[in-house]
């Protein structure tokens, strides 16, 4: 089949503006930090949240960027997508770390009862209550885990929690970073996982950006923290206009952008592998696909344009490490933009 592509020229009718902006940053979390201290920028200048937006390719490609936001108490609003805090997969997940962490968190403990196989409302509370009740015995002297002794005394329950209480007694060893007890953690979950959930192929992109958002944490308390916060937010499928005390920065996905427009524009992880997606090599039709997004994310922008992306990123899916920009932006002539390179300093 011969592809046929209308020519065309594109141009401007107005003079001057900004140059666009491709913004390298030294790893996810500055990328983050960036995009929100430009936000802050931008606003300080005098340009509303609500003429701003954030896009990407995916939603959980702004995981990362809402803790940002919620820590900066910027409100937002995210379309074509849940926030990080809304997905069940990763509610079940952080439940098990906040166990972890007070193994007296009855809704913590109710939801990850509730998990197992065989195990109804019935069996969660009767277990529930010997937690809360101090019927279980404390673990031994010199033990490196807080977390109740529990999975020594759980032979009058069904056998299957005994696997449950071994993975949380292997990821509650204090020693541990945040990043190690979500990986003991997800060693378990993962047959709860594929087995509650029919679309699981595509929840597992959330639980591994959950994972690297983890590796910046040093204490499970600190992440717990963070992720309790509870900002201005909201998750909607449409975007319309706010009203004037209503202000919400716009997170969106490219596909919901459409057909829209915003003073500046962000547009997140443009490096080979996020965007376009890696698979989308195996196809011409589905990179052309992929092209027309960034088209459609590029031209989104009336003032300003910042294109982002982090370098070094593992990509557990293919076990490569991720470092170059799109191939969409990658090459451009240097006099069509700008090249910024952020690190921690």
């Amino acid at each position: 089949m011969t592809r046929h592509k209308f020519s065309k020229e594109l141009f401007t009718r107005r003079p001057g503006g900004e140059m666009p902006v491709i913004v390298a940053a030294q790893n996810e979390n500055i990328q983050s930090r960036f995009v929100v201290q430009k936000v802050l920028e931008l606003r300080e200048q005098g340009v509303p949240l609500s003429d701003i937006a954030i896009l990407f390719r995916s939603g959980y490609l702004s995981f990362d960027l809402e803790l940002e936001l919620t820590r900066a108490n910027v409100p937002f609003a995210k379309y074509g997508g849940l926030k990080l805090m809304e997905t069940a997969h990763i509610k079940d997940l952080v439940s098990y770390l906040r166990v972890i962490a007070n193994p007296r968190d009855a809704v913590a403990w109710n939801r990850i009862l509730l998990l197992v196989d065989g195990v109804g409302p019935r069996t969660a509370e009767r277990v529930l209550e010997d937690i809360l009740a101090g019927r279980v015995k404390a673990e031994q002297a010199g033990s490196s885990t807080t977390l109740p002794a529990f999975w020594s005394n759980f032979h009058t329950f069904p056998d299957r929690l005994g696997t449950l209480f071994q993975a949380l007694k292997d990821a509650a060893h204090e020693h541990l970073m945040p990043a190690d007890r979500v990986q003991r953690l997800l060693e378990y979950y993962e047959p709860v996982f594929t087995t509650r959930y029919d679309d699981y192929h595509k929840r597992r992109k959330d639980l591994e950006m959950f994972q690297q958002v983890t590796e910046r944490y040093r204490s499970l308390s600190t992440l717990l923290t963070d992720l309790a916060l509870e900002p201005t937010t909201d998750s909607v499928t449409d975007i319309v206009d706010p009203g004037a005390d209503d202000e919400k920065l716009v997170l969106s996905t490219i596909h919901s952008a459409k057909g829209l427009e915003w003073h500046s524009v962000f547009v997140l992880y443009a490096l080979d592998g996020r965007f376009p997606v890696t698979r989308a090599a195996a196809s011409d039709d589905t990179m052309e696909e992929e092209r027309r997004l960034m088209y459609v994310a590029c031209t989104r922008a009336k003032e300003n344009l910042f294109i982002t992306y982090p370098i070094n990123v593992y990509d557990r899916e293919t076990g490569m490490i991720l470092s170059k920009p799109s191939r969409f932006v990658d090459g451009m002539p240097e006099k069509l933009l700008d090249q910024w390179v952020i690190d921690e300093e």
